[in-house]
């Protein structure tokens, strides 16, 4: 929209120029000179200002305004707070700035129940606009643009509008963290489950090439061996790839917190020195590739930030879709050498048969959903039939209730597998 549709007189501007009119009128019809001269006068006030604003506007569609807007930390976390900082400055001498009134737009998402304010510092060429964010809600949320407002020397027209685009605030969802246990994590655990030979000297420090590593770290004697490549580990990249399966309910209480403990499970693992990747959601935006442990945080932001894309959703055909896609990915490139941990509710048996059959020689492990968030009844039917079927393919399992303390179901989880090892 162009700036001039912009400019509007003020409530003393209006007034203004209804008497500088009457002058005129009056003026005009009595003969009397000075009555005329005083309206003459009264509009052309109202033309200058007009004018001056709409030239101020046009300067500033044509960057005679620069906004810097910054957020730290950004990404920010659900219940954590971050400062937004806006820096508006001029670069004409034409432009000033401290009659200038600016305002922010920002998403309800990242100020929960209470209005955010914001400090104001000005002078004559620099404004800065300071304000604190505390995101309740996991997602992108927008900020901006910049709503501006000016007025002429005497305050009888004024203009307003934006200033710059908007920015997306990359929200997180909270995690707790969690320690993993020898059984779940150690190297020796891993081989034994996959029913790996005790390896020779030269082995003993290899494994098969996965996409992604680097070609400097072939064992070219035992590739030629083996017919395969190998590759060089240590013994953090010794561990075995890991997935975490979400199944995401419908509602919102429930799903945000499947979705905080699926992402507090994969950073466990990642801490561990596991390549680790989380499979479920909308299967447009889903990724099936691992990512590798690091020492710079690279693996924990790209989980992370996979963890805030994820959508509800809209009904139960998509949720057992979305499931179902995941499920498949595993089985196509599982093979039963994956760490595999999930988080689901109650299943259609379809859906429950092909998750129990992906555990098979794998170390399997579920936390399935029991109850609404808040509510302490014990597992209904169908829930106890994905409890009671999973444990029966071998999984090591454990019902968990939305809304529960997240290190409290984690350790509910191992104490089950504590349980499961004394029984074999």
């Amino acid at each position: 929209m162009s700036p001039a549709r912009h400019v509007r007189t003020t409530q003393r501007g209006t007034a203004l120029g209804l008497v500088g009119a009457a002058c005129l009128l009056s003026g005009t019809l009595l003969g009397v000179r000075v009555v005329v001269q005083l309206g003459g006068l009264l509009l052309l006030a109202l033309l200058v200002g007009g004018a001056w604003l709409l030239q101020e506007a046009q300067a500033q569609e044509r960057g005679a305004l620069r906004l810097i807007r910054s957020v730290n930390p950004h990404p920010v976390a659900v219940g954590s707070q971050a400062v937004v900082q806006v820096d508006l400055s001029a670069t004409g001498a034409a432009q000033r700035l401290d009659r200038l009134q600016i305002a922010e737009r920002a998403a309800h998402e990242l100020s929960g129940p209470s209005t955010l304010r914001a400090r104001v510092q000005r002078s004559a060429d620099r404004l800065t606009l300071r304000y604190t964010i505390s995101p309740e809600r996991r997602g992108r949320w927008p900020i901006g643009p910049l709503e501006v407002q000016r007025r002429d020397l005497f305050g009888l027209v004024q203009w307003r509008g934006p200033l710059g685009g908007s920015m997306l605030i990359a929200v997180r969802p909270a995690v707790t963290v969690l320690s993993m246990s020898n059984r779940a994590s150690s190297t020796d655990v891993d081989r034994a489950a996959i029913g790996a030979r005790t390896p020779a000297a030269d082995d003993s420090s290899l494994r098969d090439y996965r996409s992604g590593d680097d070609l400097r770290r072939v064992h070219w004697r035992s590739s030629a061996r083996r017919g395969e490549l190998m590759v060089r580990q240590d013994e953090r990249a010794g561990r075995r790839p890991s997935s975490v399966l979400l199944d995401i309910p419908g509602d919102d209480v429930s799903a945000e917190w499947s979705i905080s403990l699926a992402a507090s499970i994969a950073l466990a693992l990642v801490a561990s020195g596991h390549h680790v990747r989380m499979l479920g959601g909308d299967v447009l935006n889903a990724s099936t590739d691992h990512h590798r442990p690091d020492t710079d945080g690279r693996a924990v932001d790209a989980l992370l930030d996979h963890a805030v894309d994820f959508s509800l959703p809209p009904n139960l055909v998509t949720r057992e879709a979305w499931l179902l896609a995941a499920i498949d990915t595993l089985s196509a490139q599982a093979g039963g050498t994956e760490l595999l941990f999930a988080v689901v509710g109650d299943l259609e048996p379809d859906l429950l048969t092909a998750l129990a059959r992906v555990g098979d020689g794998s170390s399997a492990w579920a936390m399935v959903r029991t109850g609404h968030a808040g509510v302490g009844d014990p597992p209904n039917q169908d829930e106890t039939r994905t409890l009671e079927s999973l444990r029966r393919a071998g999984w090591t399992v454990c019902a968990v209730r939305p809304g529960e303390d997240i290190a409290v179901c984690w350790a509910r989880l191992l104490d089950s597998a504590d349980l499961v090892g004394v029984r074999r």
